[in-house]
């Protein structure tokens, strides 16, 4: 894929991935209905105003400043490698700059390209001191948490070192709300480009493989749900619902 390839990559999807989104319907295509008692309905209506509002002002395109949500066509998608002469230009540096802001926003520990709309094979994560410092250390040690810099993997390709796999709680920003257990390989070792172009390869073990297995599926179109036990999914509100 060369450079002209990623551009036109980058503005399909600015316009393709917005049609998964159902427009609110106006005012004037919700009939009248008379009753004698209340009607309710979960159609909200636009006002005149939102609808030339959106007349006027276009709505976001790739990368978003967001993270898209399951049902979503780009989150079910392959995404498609970066040629490394394109990823020191602006457009790739852009969706790299965006991933980190979002991801940084969100407060989460890896994000994905196409969880901002781009369906490039690219992923982030990074897992910061002060959340490690707000784990208490029987979590730490349980899940082998640690510390990670901000790490960037453009077309990257995982080996597994350690075939055996330990189960955990996982959540995702692109299925907000909820959790399950999914098991995940102890150890991998990840390689690939990083955000200058330039050879990158890392072992990692506990939590940080557990992310990059997560970050690696986002990249084949898959998502936790497809890996979980299935009676282990949760909402993570289900105890204040019922307070």
């Amino acid at each position: 894929m060369n450079a002209a390839s990623c551009l036109s990559v980058l503005q399909q999807c600015r316009v393709a991935f917005r049609l998964c989104t159902p427009r609110a319907l106006s005012s004037a295509t919700v009939p009248h209905i008379r009753s004698g008692r209340p009607y309710s309905t979960n159609i909200k209506v636009r006002s005149y105003l939102q609808y030339m509002i959106s007349k006027i002002k276009p709505p976001p395109s790739p990368p978003y400043s967001h993270v898209c949500w399951v049902g979503d066509p780009v989150l079910r998608s392959q995404a498609t490698a970066v040629d490394p002469a394109a990823i020191t230009g602006p457009e790739v540096q852009l969706v790299i700059n965006t991933m980190v802001k979002v991801m940084r926003k969100l407060e989460c520990v890896g994000l994905s390209a196409p969880q901002i709309g781009v369906p490039l094979r690219i992923l982030a994560l990074e897992y910061p001191k002060k959340m490690l410092e707000d784990s208490s250390p029987a979590a730490r040690e349980a899940r082998g948490l640690s510390t990670q810099p901000l790490r960037i993997f453009v077309n990257p390709q995982l080996r597994v070192l350690d075939g055996r796999t330990v189960r955990f709680q996982e959540a995702c920003e692109s299925i907000s709300g909820f959790s399950a257990t999914v098991p995940r390989y102890l150890s991998v070792e990840v390689s690939g480009l990083n955000e200058k172009g330039e050879a990158a390869t890392w072992q990692a073990s506990g939590w940080p493989a557990r992310i990059l297995q997560h970050e690696m599926d986002h990249l084949d179109g898959i998502l936790y749900i497809d890996r979980m036990d299935s009676k282990t999914f949760l909402n993570i509100h289900w105890q204040t619902h019922n307070e």
